[in-house]
């Protein structure tokens, strides 16, 4: 292998193995290839600049503003009081709450670690003075945190749009299914647990209680109607969908609730800045050292080398996936995505996998990336609210992360799964 080639495998490999941050491993790795390789200074601004400069990601920054504004306005709170008159008195009741809590937050934000936070911040001291083990609360909330990728809007789905070059609305489509299969799966694991250890159910709410949950809630029920509507009745893009959710949160929470004050507004639009600007560095990062890449030809090589070694669709899949799988385990998901994404799309389109279901698996595995340990990003987001170490979250959630793992054998070896609702 060339230099460059060194560089931007084991260089970049060994930089993450010391701990060191991945934007970071990867803005190193590409000035030391400009460095040794003798190429224009000026291409890297240029490359990491054009990598950000999609009017779709603009629906990142504002998809995390609206879950920000959704929860400083008190509507994951509401959205909590609605899920749990519906389904507390079922097997599992309060973990069945953070199930049905989150997969509807997630149709408003789109953002996993959003998810996690605002359900978290509720569900976890809840569950625990209920007498749920804190590390099974917090392996929960995680667990449903990570549906936001798959539940539409969501910001891993305009990602991979805007890499793959292919509809987002479609891939929007393309998640619904997997998600509430996912969630079906982790509603099965909190029944049985809980038959298993013979919780006590709490008790069925009444009518009264009902009514007044939905009666309050009814604000924060109708915006995944008002985003997702938009989208596929024509009236907005994705991108403009989420400054209309922004709109949204903001009326709602200043006008109607009244829980969100003009004072409030500074620090709820520097978290979420704070938020969409790591993710847009490692966008733009990402972006250049995916240049170097394509230019070193390594992802030619690589669909030579599986072309070479997998003769059948299937085997390729399943080699992807496990790559893909132990990778995000340990690198962040959305660097895997741009970094790789072009080429993953070159090897599908070799074996003739359709872009749209590819697009659903790969989401599908960042999802599970979202929550595995070692390092998922959602993890650690539960366990700052929880105050845990790794191993107590780590152990209670492989239950949860080894539904997903089937999930996803499922949604790559059954296409149905992820085009049923687009065709």
């Amino acid at each position: 292998m060339s230099s460059t080639a060194w560089i931007l495998t084991a260089g970049f490999g060994t930089l993450v193995l010391l701990g060191m941050p991945f934007a970071f491993a990867i803005v190193l790795c590409v000035i030391a290839v400009v460095l040794t390789a003798g190429i224009e200074p000026m291409l890297v601004p240029q490359t990491l600049i054009a990598g950000t400069q999609s009017f779709s990601l603009l629906a990142i920054p504002f998809f995390m503003l609206a879950g920000e504004l959704m929860t400083a306005g008190g509507l994951s709170q509401r959205l909590v009081r609605v899920a749990d008159v519906l389904v507390r008195h079922l097997p599992g009741g309060m973990g069945l709450v953070v199930v049905v809590a989150a997969l509807i937050f997630a149709a408003i934000s789109g953002s996993a670690p959003a998810t996690t936070a605002a359900i978290g911040a509720v569900m976890i001291p809840a569950m625990a003075e209920r007498g749920y083990d804190r590390a099974y609360a917090t392996a929960l909330v995680v667990s449903a945190g990570v549906l936001a990728p798959l539940i539409p809007p969501s910001i891993a789905f305009v990602i991979w749009g805007v890499i793959a070059e292919q509809s987002i609305a479609k891939l929007f489509l393309s998640g619904v299914l997997p998600g509430l299969l996912m969630a079906g799966g982790m509603a099965f694991i909190v029944i049985l647990q809980a038959l298993r250890d013979k919780r006590p159910r709490e008790p069925r709410a009444r009518w009264p209680e009902v009514r007044a949950a939905l009666r309050e809630g009814i604000w924060a029920l109708l915006a995944p109607l008002v985003v997702l509507g938009g989208i596929y009745g024509g009236a907005f893009t994705p991108t403009e969908a989420a400054v209309v959710a922004c709109v949204y949160a903001l009326f709602v929470g200043v006008v109607i609730e009244r829980r969100l004050g003009w004072r409030q507004l500074p620090g709820v639009i520097s978290r979420a800045m704070a938020i969409s600007a790591v993710v847009m560095a490692i966008v733009a990062v990402s972006n250049g050292f995916g240049f170097l890449v394509a230019q070193e030809q390594l992802a030619t090589k690589l669909a030579s080398w599986l072309a070479l070694h997998f003769h059948e669709s299937w085997t390729m899949l399943l080699a992807l996936n496990i790559g893909f799988f132990l990778l995000a385990a340990v690198m962040d998901e959305i660097a895997i995505m741009v970094i790789l994404g072009p080429t993953l799309i070159s090897i599908a389109n070799q074996f003739g996998v359709d872009p749209i279901h590819f697009g659903a698996m790969m989401v599908t595995n960042v999802a599970i990336g979202m929550a595995a340990p070692p390092i998922g990003y959602c993890l650690f987001v539960g366990m700052a609210i929880s105050g845990l170490k790794l191993w107590p979250v780590a152990r209670a959630i492989m239950p949860f992360v080894l539904m997903m793992l089937v999930v996803l054998i499922l949604v790559t070896y059954v296409p149905a799964f992820a085009l049923a609702l687009v065709k």
